[in-house]
């Protein structure tokens, strides 16, 4: 494969050592996919299995999502320090053991502790995963294998509700966790032996001030748009609001702190002058856009589908499988023609699909088909496909290569948040319309015009998204790709 060949003046490793750096990277990014899929699906099984309540369950999920959060950028600042071999070898390692802790646990605060430790390991290796593909492939492949791996996760969010569902149904939920131990043992040797180590000799001291400001403030971020994307029915809205509130004053004043103290120390946590690049802050503010988009997508729809429609649960993710079936088809292309022309075009011409995709989605009839719903999931798949490669790849392309781990970090709080504030738009716009006293009068009725107009929000945040990629055309002029 060309992904494997080598020529003269190529950076990063050789064709076979890529090879095998490349896969303990991708089933790194594999486990994690499938982790989160499948795991989220079998909430209900593990609350009856541990004799707890729906409410409490929640959180095996949002402690991983919370630890993941608070820990990105440290992870980011970190890399610089240690190396990516040794901290994506810690990261891998601490998410293998933690998943013996979880489907060892036998309470749920121990499986929500394993879940947190999952959740440190599991940023380590996020927040420096495409950093990783950067220094091990040459620049003229950057964009292909950013494409391989956004396959990769597509194809992982595809099959991985079959197979969670299938090793609920015949062997139990511990093994959801159980089968990331043979492929992550697999993952750490291959890391050893072939990921770059420590290149440069960073001795500064580490900004420990800047990483709790950090974790405070993105903590707080997850933990606002949590109350709004699930809010407790045993609650008033004036009571989450309050809650939301409170989180949210937190997470600002810590961030306004951490932007004070990254300005004025002389060993910031996250270099603020990689964000002198307008090419690569308006490549983060398309992606953070984009992915806010997603995220009120992927919340929304199974409330069409299950709650107005009346699908059941597996249908309904059969009805998703066509967005990443999208994803499969374009992502590859897309990161090919990245490398050999404007990032910034593609990733415009991607938002355009993904948009009219949205839109109609928003029109679907009251009684619709499902191939028609596949069909209008499918564009939006494609559209998708064709923005984030070549997004990525503009956004490691317009950093040093030294600075591509805190690119890196970037790129994965770009997703995180912009996924997390998605979750919470629709749980903002589900708590107005369905007040208890409105659900006896109208029932779906009313759940179908939130879901609608969650779509259509979705849609804006998509028209913004485009409207920072198209400005990126026009500085492409005077700003070119670095090499």
């Amino acid at each position: 494969m060309e992904l494997f060949s080598d020529q003269s003046g190529d950076e990063g490793l050789p064709g076979h050592e890529r090879c095998l750096a490349m896969i303990a990277v991708m089933t790194m990014t594999t486990m994690v996919v499938f982790d989160g899929s499948m795991v989220n699906i079998a909430l209900p099984q593990i609350a009856r299995a541990l004799e707890v309540s729906a409410g409490s369950v929640v959180w095996v999920s949002n402690g991983y999502l919370l630890s993941v959060s608070m820990t990105l950028a440290i992870f980011a600042a970190l890399a610089a320090r240690i190396g990516f071999r040794l901290l994506f070898t810690f990261g891998l390692s601490l998410f293998t053991l933690a998943s013996v802790g979880c489907a060892l646990s036998s309470s749920l605060e121990m499986l929500i502790i394993m879940r947190i430790l999952q959740g440190i390991g599991g940023a380590a290796t996020l927040s420096i995963g495409p950093a990783i593909l950067r220094s091990i492939f040459p620049n003229r492949l950057l964009g292909r294998v950013l494409g391989l791996n956004a396959l990769l996760i597509a194809t992982s969010t595809a099959i991985a509700p079959v197979i969670g569902g299938t090793l609920l149904s015949a062997i139990g939920w511990q093994w959801l966790f159980a089968i990331n131990i043979p492929l992550g043992i697999i993952a750490v040797i291959l890391a050893l032996r072939t990921i770059p180590g420590k290149s440069t000799s960073v001795r500064d001291p580490f900004d420990i001030p800047g990483a709790i400001l950090s974790a405070i403030a993105l903590g707080g971020l997850i933990m606002a748009a949590g109350t709004f994307s699930r809010p407790n029915i045993e609650e008033t809205p004036s009571n989450t609001l309050a809650i939301a509130t409170f989180y949210g004053i937190a997470a600002i004043s810590a961030g306004l702190a951490f932007i004070w103290r990254q300005r004025r120390t002389a060993y910031p946590l996250l270099p603020l002058n990689i964000f002198a690049s307008s090419r690569f802050s308006l490549a983060a503010l398309t992606s953070l856009a984009s992915f806010i988009s997603q995220g009120i997508t992927f919340v929304a729809l199974p409330f069409l589908f299950q709650s107005v429609y009346g699908y059941s649960a597996f249908t309904s993710a059969l009805l998703f499988t066509p967005w990443p079936i999208g994803i499969i088809l374009a992502a590859p292309h897309a990161g090919r023609l990245a490398d050999r022309y404007s990032p910034a075009i593609i990733s415009t011409v991607g938002l355009c699909i993904f948009a009219i995709g949205l839109v109609l989605l928003a029109q679907l009839p009251d009684h619709p088909q499902s191939w028609d719903i596949g069909i209008r999931s499918l564009i939006c798949g494609i559209g998708f496909g064709c923005f984030q490669s070549p997004n990525n790849r503009e956004m490691l392309s317009n950093v040093s290569r030294e600075n591509s781990g805190y690119a890196s970090g970037v790129l994965a709080i770009m997703r995180t948040f912009g996924q997390c504030l998605g979750a919470a738009a629709v749980g903002v716009i589900l708590s107005v319309y369905l007040r208890p006293e409105s659900q006896l009068l109208k029932g779906t009725m009313l759940e179908g015009q939130a879901v609608r107009l969650s779509l259509w929000v979705a849609t804006i945040a998509t028209i913004l998204a485009i409207l920072f990629s198209f400005s990126r055309v026009w500085n492409a002029r005077n700003q070119p790709l670095k090499k």
